[in-house]
């Protein structure tokens, strides 16, 4: 299983609006098959592995990720595909909370005769699926925050200066975590100071992930990076109902994608960005910043994950903070989060912090 759950971690980023699976076949101790849900969700995991494994499939042992799907949609169910091929057992993460599933698999694969065990390394799978499960629960992505600070929690000189507060380390982590979310999403304030691409590089020909941009009068630069690739790579643009006509027709015809949010104390409601993404397809958005978005989701309870990169310098008070207000009067107010791993990248400190309520 813990094969299979890095077989379905390769799918990242890439498989969305599916969940990324991973399925390994084994017969008499030997891995005669395996897959993973590929680019744009299909072929799904288990039917790549069943086509490895060939005739070495009959009285194997399937281990999935997730529960093997029991409807037709645009391919043929995952759960018959399996008992055609002559399994004779199917190890399971977790259940799939899919309405058109949630436990039909697992019912078509017992009546066929098929053993089926259910919950090895179950939390491991609901994390790596969280993202899935929240857009079946809550209607939005799981978000990733990224934070790159000095040692007193900045993230650009009094001036503005900001490239680079971290080495190529922590650079370099910061793309492989794009490359396993579906998007990079920024604040209008960031678009406009930095200019980013907010592409994935050094992996190669990849799945590029959307682009989000949260602005709510779309008074971004038409001749930067996003506006001049565009149609190469996804821009969807989250503005608010008063966004200016002229601007909504500039962006449209540049190529990106517009959607309307609602408005909260004169901002772009982050809940009703992120209902908007999970309505989209997206089920992992990795957050840059800046500052007043990153508040606003903390604030409205909607980071799951935080990855803090911390450089050993100071910049001191005059600096930009890493956070905008939060209004925050008291400590219990305050948004926690558990600690989950602390590791180095090449000279600067990683940490990652994680709710405990999200999955």
């Amino acid at each position: 299983m813990a094969h299979a759950l890095a077989m379905g971690r390769r799918g990242m980023g890439k498989s969305w609006p599916n969940p990324a699976v991973g399925c390994v076949i084994v017969k008499e101790g030997r891995v005669v098959g395996r897959g993973a849900t590929h680019a744009g969700g299909r072929p799904h995991a288990e039917p790549q592995a069943l086509a490895m494994a060939g005739n070495h499939a009959r009285g194997a042992t399937a281990y999935v990720t997730l529960e093997p799907c029991s409807h037709f949609g645009q391919t043929p169910p995952c759960a018959q595909a399996l008992i055609d091929a002559g399994v004779a057992r199917v190890v399971a993460a977790v259940r799939d909370s899919d309405p058109r599933v949630d436990g039909r698999g697992f019912d078509m694969l017992r009546a066929a005769g098929i053993e089926v065990t259910t919950g090895v390394l179950a939390e491991e799978a609901l994390h790596d699926l969280a993202g899935f499960f929240l857009r079946e629960a809550q209607g939005r992505p799981w978000v990733t925050l990224k934070l790159a600070l000095s040692l007193d929690g900045r993230i650009a000189t009094a001036s503005g200066e900001s490239q680079w507060i971290t080495g190529p380390g922590a650079r370099k982590a910061v793309h492989a975590l794009r490359h396993s979310h579906d998007a990079v999403m920024v604040g209008g304030g960031t678009a406009r100071a930095d200019d980013p691409a907010l592409t994935v590089r050094g992996f190669g020909e990849t799945r590029q992930p959307v682009r989000v941009v949260v602005s709510r009068f779309l008074d971004l630069p038409l001749m930067g990076q996003l506006a001049r690739t565009a149609q190469e790579v996804p821009v969807w643009i989250a503005h608010g109902p008063d966004a200016n006509p002229d601007l909504r027709e500039a962006w449209a015809g540049l190529g990106a994608t517009l959607m309307p949010c609602q408005l909260r104390d004169g901002r772009v409601d982050p809940g009703s960005v992120l209902q908007a993404l999970g309505a989209a397809g997206l089920t992992r958005v990795f957050c840059e910043g800046g500052g007043q978005l990153a508040a606003s989701l903390l604030m409205a309870e909607l980071v799951d994950e935080v990855q803090v990169f911390t450089a050993g310098l100071a910049l001191g008070a005059e600096g930009y903070p890493g956070l905008g207000a939060l209004g925050i009067a008291r400590l219990g107010d305050a948004p926690r989060f558990e600690l989950v791993d602390v590791r180095s990248e090449a000279g600067d400190i990683r940490h990652i912090w994680r709710r405990k309520t999200s999955v």
